[in-house]
């Protein structure tokens, strides 16, 4: 087998992975991700013991022992394009030989955890809840560049949903790991998170600029294909799904509800509903 060439699997002088700066035996195989590069500590200060401390970038990795259980947690920073290379650089450190630079002869999989914040679509989802994405949809175009497989049903999610907002290009659907929805959300909401490529007119926002369709929201609450409607959005969570899928590991992602974009709330408090997401996942690991 050729070696990767080191344009394609770029490393750094001291053989870690490029954009993480990770050496394999790093990582764990329980990963929980976060955006906010601060809200690392944020998790870690619940573990036993702290072996390890890096960051390059947005990306901070804090690897230690809970309950006599090795996890990892690291920061992923906004957006799906940032989720395209923590994924690939995540499943580059346990599936690839970093010294060869070939692929090793048999995959291992990871359990990754999603730990993010999101914007409710629909009145009946409370504010300050913990939501769980049973799908992702994305409205990002990361997946026109990957070939992703999809059910007829993710596919007519997509069509459906192109042909509503009068877009250019296709949306993708993509379904949680529900092994991992059993162990950490069985009690939680269960949801259909849309990932947006921005903050402001992609959530439809209005500061000085207007969004293109004056319709969205409107549009985006009011989405039904056979009962599956769309319950909250964020901005990483179809990324996650679908380079899981794509790259066979496990995925999962929890949404702490501080906002109310159909009742134009936002959370008096949305430090304490983060803070309890982050001890219910902890506390089932």
């Amino acid at each position: 087998m050729q070696p990767i060439p080191s344009s394609e699997l770029i490393l750094s002088p001291n053989g870690s992975i490029y954009h993480l700066h990770l050496l394999p035996e790093q990582i764990a195989d329980t990963i929980l991700t976060v955006g906010d590069p601060n809200r690392v500590e944020m998790v870690s200060r619940y573990f036993d013991k702290i072996e390890l401390r890096i960051q390059k970038r947005e990306f901070v990795t804090h690897t230690g022992l809970l309950n006599g259980k090795r996890v990892t947690v690291i920061s992923s920073g906004m957006g799906t394009d940032n989720i395209e290379i923590l994924m690939t650089e995540l499943d580059a450190l346990v599936n690839i030989d970093l010294k060869t630079r070939t692929p090793n002869p048999s995959t291992r999989s990871l359990s990754i955890i999603r730990l993010g914040t999101s914007g409710a679509l629909q009145q009946d989802i409370p504010l300050d809840s913990l939501l769980v994405s049973e799908y992702g949809i994305g409205l990002d175009t990361l997946m026109c560049f990957y070939n992703l497989p999809q059910t007829e049903n993710e596919m007519a999610i997509g069509k459906k949903l192109q042909q509503n907002l009068a877009l250019p290009f296709t949306p993708y659907a993509v379904a949680c790991d529900t092994d991992l929805k059993k162990q950490f959300a069985f009690d939680m909401l269960p949801g259909n998170t849309l990932t947006c490529p921005g903050f402001y007119a992609p959530q439809g926002r209005k500061l000085r600029l207007s969004p293109k369709n004056s319709e969205y929201i409107e549009k985006l609450v009011n989405f039904n294909h056979k009962n599956f409607k769309l319950t909250n959005f964020e901005m990483e969570t179809s990324g996650y799904y679908a380079m899981a899928k794509l790259l066979g590991h496990k995925i999962l992602s929890v949404n702490a509800i501080i906002a109310s974009r159909i009742n134009h709330q936002f959370s008096s408090n949305p430090q304490k509903v983060i803070e309890r997401m982050i001890e219910t996942v902890l506390e089932r690991v």
